[in-house]
């Protein structure tokens, strides 16, 4: 994701650590590397949080 978003691997790192602890996305450690995806069910209750905030 470095290599496409015009941001330093750093502040990538800790937006993923921030998500990751949110439970929104979910990562697999294969060192040396770590695969991310999106948590669905967090997702989905998020977006309805934030639907109902903003009605």
């Amino acid at each position: 994701m470095a290599e496409e978003l015009p941001i330093a691997k750093s502040t990538l790192s800790q937006h993923l650590k921030v998500l990751l602890d949110a439970g929104l996305i979910q990562g697999e450690i294969i060192p040396p590397k770590t695969k991310y995806c999106i948590n669905r069910e967090n997702w989905n209750l998020a977006k309805g949080l934030m639907m109902g905030f903003f009605d």
